[in-house]
């Protein structure tokens, strides 16, 4: 990878809206997997993407878990009669996870966006879902393209409306905001009560951009009653979605959302914020990303790429 530029990636909200150019175009096709098949599913993932299976499986009566507690679910909950297993790459632990479970007779879906998943081999059923290359970690339009298909009827006109609300909306307010998102040393996102199950997301993309070179935590409106703010930072921007907040913090940007707002449309919107914040913030994540890679892939036997790409 020595030939490798990493200041040609892209900041995340240029890769928030890549996504919505390829979910808007009526070319892109979506799988429409049966999510009622189970009765009582294992939803299985790592990091953002057993954050994504909360989300897409939250109204059913499923078990979560991640790479580390899978085992112990299924040892513990006899009636679980099938599994969702959520991988962008059908990588890494996926495949370890697969092999584990398919001694126990339960049929496993694997929702990826790689064609050739290392893990295919091992499941039942594979629903790829669309994505656009984008720098390692970022999963922006690989989930977003799950949750696109997963949970809304008509993909294509959501994304087509959460693009244009950026354009005539998100970004209007950030530029008369008056101040530069970037010289704030601190942030605290609070997002709607029935938005819940974004937080992680979010969080994580927090620490993925910019690990402990900047403060942050993510509340709903509620969560944020409970000692959250008891001690202040100096300098900390207090960013609300979908509500005005007259209560928090002395330093207040407020973030419309969407009327009938989605779970894809909060994350697009989530993520632009966060990604206007990295184009003002120094270079931390592209000066990491190579060298990440490669100590990534040595931890996973594989080659992993700054620039990901599933074909």
């Amino acid at each position: 990878m020595t030939d490798f530029d990493p200041k040609t990636l892209i900041d995340l909200d240029e890769c928030v809206i890549n996504a919505l150019d390829l979910f808007a175009d009526p070319k892109t096709k979506f799988p429409r997997p049966d999510l009622g098949r189970f009765k009582r599913p294992l939803v299985v993932g790592s990091g953002n993407a057993i954050a994504t299976g909360r989300i897409i499986f939250d109204s059913q009566d499923a078990v979560f878990a991640d790479e580390g507690t899978f085992k112990s679910k299924l040892n513990a909950i006899e009636d679980i009669d099938g599994v969702a297993l959520f991988s962008a790459s059908g990588g890494k632990h996926a495949p370890i996870i697969a092999k584990e479970v398919k001694p126990r007779k339960l049929p496993v879906l694997l929702f990826t966006c790689n064609p050739s998943a290392s893990a295919n081999g091992s499941v039942d059923e594979t629903y790829v879902f669309p994505s656009r290359p984008e720098p390692y970690t970022y999963n922006t339009s690989t989930y977003m393209g799950m949750m696109m298909g997963c949970l809304l009827d008509d993909p294509q006109a959501e994304a087509k409306k959460t693009r244009a609300y950026i354009r005539e909306v998100i970004d209007p307010t950030l530029a008369n905001f008056g101040k530069k998102l970037g010289d704030f040393p601190a942030f605290y996102l609070l997002v709607p009560e029935h938005f819940e199950l974004i937080r992680i997301m979010l969080a994580t993309k927090f620490v993925e951009l910019f690990a402990r070179h900047v403060a942050r935590d993510v509340f709903t409106w509620e969560q944020s009653k409970h000692a959250t703010t008891v001690v202040e930072t100096p300098g900390e921007l207090f960013i609300s979605f979908g509500r005005e907040n007259d209560t928090f913090g002395r330093e207040r940007l407020n973030i419309p959302l969407p009327d009938d707002c989605s779970y894809p449309a909060i994350m697009a919107i989530g993520y632009y914020v966060i990604g206007k914040i990295q184009v003002q913030k120094p270079d931390w994540f592209k000066q990491g990303i190579v060298s990440f890679a490669e100590r990534a892939g040595k931890l996973f036997g594989q080659t992993i790429k700054p620039l990901v790409e599933f074909k």
